[in-house]
């Protein structure tokens, strides 16, 4: 396939004053990335926007070294100059260190999958970024198993709606939680085997009634955390991949001896591209099948055009969505 043109400047979106608030959001005008060695350059289709984005746009999550400036984790697109086991013509989805807000995109090709079957590339864009996530600390580091029980907060957000389907796909049981009925009754559409409204229940009470947790995947932090420490199993895992209510906890150092409980956490931007190859080629072969088999699919809330990444970045900040929010150059 003969290589597509490539324009020699793109729309992208930057940060007025480089950190602020959504509103600080604003198309410019960039060169177009030019693919360095092992890298391969992807027309973008669609672009995933997630939590990461708004700590890096408020000036708390800045990129590795050597990443673009612009923010946008994950694309999904067409290859135009391929590298490893791509060609130009290909649709991948991947998981970039940023610059997915744009029209252009370089990333590792290693980092790079291929469009699961039956989705579009606005849905396959909604992957990378949660299904890494999820993969890396609810399987890896979590070490959830068939058969054990998942407990998921924040289970409408992204991050959620994949930790729900993966799991259940995995074998396991879900409790999710939320704030609001109609949330709750949402995680429950998704699979989930609980559904916790924790305006009005208590998820510890309600998770011990149940037999407690194996697992539990924890985005909220501040007072969630003594009670996923009660509403563990012994031997339970808890599992950080943000702290939205805060990042200082109180810790019942003989709750945890009791329970044998493991605490742990990670992020998935700052790790090596060698690290983040392992992970791909393990979410390639472990999840791309239960796409395949229906057990898994994006949950796209909104799509917003690139121009207007400012109002995709308020509707995240609003919280009332169900699954992911959206870039379309």
């Amino acid at each position: 396939m003969a290589q597509a043109t490539v324009p020699d400047q793109m729309t992208a979106i930057a940060i007025k004053d480089d950190k602020g608030p959504a509103s600080a959001l604003h198309p410019v005008t960039l060169p177009t990335p030019t693919p360095g060695p092992g890298q391969i350059l992807i027309r973008v289709e669609a672009a995933g926007v997630n939590r990461p984005d708004i700590a890096q746009r408020a000036g708390f999550y800045p990129p590795p070294p050597g990443a673009p400036q612009t923010m946008g984790l994950e694309v999904a697109g067409e290859v135009i100059v391929g590298a490893g086991r791509w060609q130009a013509g290909d649709r991948v989805c991947a998981l970039l260190g940023g610059g997915g807000y744009a029209q252009y995109a370089v990333c590792d090709a290693r980092h790079a999958l291929p469009l699961p079957a039956g989705l579009s590339a606005l849905e396959a864009a909604g992957l990378p970024e949660t299904v890494f996530t999820v993969f890396a600390n609810v399987f890896e580091h979590g070490a959830l198993k068939a058969g054990e029980t998942l407990m998921v907060h924040g289970a409408t957000s992204g991050i959620g709606t994949t930790a729900i389907q993966m799991a259940k796909a995995a074998g396991a049981r879900v409790i999710a939680t939320a704030r609001g009925a109609d949330k709750a009754r949402q995680a429950l559409d998704l699979g989930a085997d609980i559904a916790i409204d924790t305006t009005a229940q208590d998820f510890a009470e309600v998770a011990l009634a149940d037999g407690g947790c194996d697992v539990v995947l924890d985005m909220v932090g501040g007072d969630y955390f003594a009670k996923d420490l009660a509403a563990l199993k012994t031997g339970g895992r808890i599992v950080f991949i943000a702290a939205q209510a805060g990042g200082k906890v109180d810790l019942n150092i003989g709750a945890l001896m009791m329970k044998r409980a493991v605490v742990t956490g990670s992020t998935l931007r700052p790790r090596s591209a060698d690290e983040k190859a392992r992970l791909a080629a393990a979410v390639e072969a472990t999840v791309w099948p239960w796409i395949a088999a229906g057990q898994l699919r994006p949950q796209i809330d909104s799509v917003f055009p690139l121009e207007q990444a400012a109002d995709a970045h308020a509707a995240l900040e609003a919280g009332g969505h169900l699954g992911k929010i959206m870039l379309k150059p």
